[in-house]
């Protein structure tokens, strides 16, 4: 069968093509994909071509198709998985498959990637548990699950002491700040921290952007009254200022959403004692450092920690926190586009403001801002609509939105 993707040949060279998918094995699975939200991680992997450590060496002569953020429907199931898989099904796959070593979808496979129509889902995939069933009212909340998970992984890295043990996760009634919070990734860590079962005394989030800072306090106030947790939003950048907020006594739990050494600096000045620095963005550099406190580590007792994607019980843990309606991820999603939108918006992925950009593969639609729904429905009914739906919404998407793109589009 034919299907259109979006695939990597080398450095800044993806192409948006349609080529014959082969029919699968009895031991396979054929998905269509719905919608793929673009990853920054996917901007490196472009920019890098074969450099990359996930991407294979022959790329030039055996593209591999890009996108690892998605969510799809199974179409056909091969006679070995008849019992377990049916027809209409919604699936997620996570990216990393812990057995295949650096091989990951978005980055390694020519059959399989979220910038696709359709692909095909290998038996060693289903076979070791990574096609993951997903009951859902939305294939969206499916291709977001991926990086909330990754932010949960996060919060799941961070440590302190306790007696002789160490012990994972926020302190109980301690103070975070997020550094740089209020990008895509940031917004879900605050909407995940204002939903951790280790309740936070308080959570600061800081961003130099003050539109950004804005339109996260909107989103999140509601929730951290609810919850009885003081959330503070600054434009602060200097250390003074920030430990202002914490009465001078530091944070127990700070996490870096930006990889820049200044603020990894700033991050290291913050900690309480007993406090853990959370690394959790990915930098290109590979040599990028930053000047760390050894006083501090050793009489304050401080502790560094760095998480990178996630695992298949975290993807599983993270549905489930949406499925009961803890946390909606969907705050993230600032753009939407189809299938042509793709590659121009991958190359610039830094450029474009905003937070996630969710991509449905089987329409034709320029990346387009949320926010620009109103105006443009002005001489598009289509987009008039589309801005009543997200407009009581709090602009944020939604699975009417996507019901109505999907019918409309």
């Amino acid at each position: 069968m034919k299907t259109n993707a979006v695939r990597l040949y080398g450095e800044n060279d993806l192409r948006l093509e349609e080529f014959d998918l082969r029919d699968i094995t009895d031991s396979e699975i054929l998905i269509k994909i719905v919608c793929d939200s673009v990853c920054m991680s996917t901007y490196k992997t472009a920019k890098q071509g074969e450099k990359h450590i996930r991407v294979p060496n022959n790329i030039a002569n055996s593209p591999i198709i890009v996108g690892h953020e998605f969510c799809g429907e199974i179409i056909k199931v091969g006679k070995r998985w008849c019992n377990q898989y049916s027809v209409g099904e919604k699936i997620i796959i996570p990216p990393a498959l812990g057995y295949m070593g650096m091989n990951t979808i978005g980055y390694s496979f020519s059959e399989i990637g979220g910038d696709s129509t359709y692909a095909i889902v290998y038996e060693h995939i289903i076979e070791n548990g990574y096609l993951i069933k997903f009951n859902s009212d939305a294939f969206y909340k499916g291709s977001i699950i991926e990086p909330a998970s990754c932010v949960l992984r996060g919060y799941k890295g961070t440590h302190h002491l306790f007696g002789d043990d160490f012990v994972s996760g926020l302190k109980q009634n301690g103070k975070v700040a997020i550094l740089a919070g209020c990008g895509p990734m940031g917004l879900e860590a605050i909407d995940i921290v204002l939903s951790s079962n280790k309740t936070p005394a308080l959570v600061l989030v800081t961003d130099i952007n003050i539109e950004r800072l804005e339109r996260a306090k909107s989103l999140f106030e509601k929730k951290a009254i609810e919850n009885k947790i003081n959330l503070i939003f600054s434009s602060a950048t200097t250390k003074n200022e920030l430990l202002y907020y914490s009465n001078g006594e530091g944070f127990d739990d700070v996490f870096v959403y930006a990889p820049v050494a200044e603020l990894i600096e700033l991050a290291d000045s913050l900690l309480a004692f007993d406090g853990c620095l959370n690394f959790f963005a990915g930098p290109i550099d590979k040599n990028l450092k930053a000047k760390v406190n050894f006083y501090d580590i050793h009489y304050s007792q401080h502790h560094f920690s760095g998480t990178s994607g996630s695992t298949v019980e975290d993807i599983k843990e993270t549905a489930q926190l949406i499925s009961q309606n803890k946390i909606n991820p969907a705050v993230m999603i600032t753009h939407i586009g189809g299938l042509n939108s793709v590659i121009e918006t991958t190359l610039n992925l830094p450029q474009i403001p905003g937070g996630k950009k969710l991509i449905y593969t089987h329409i034709n639609l320029p990346l387009t801002a949320i926010s620009d729904f109103k105006e443009l429905g002005k001489t598009d009914e289509r987009f008039n609509k589309l801005f009543e739906i997200t407009d009581k919404n709090n602009g944020i998407w939604s699975a009417e939105a996507e019901k109505y793109l999907l019918e409309n589009f």
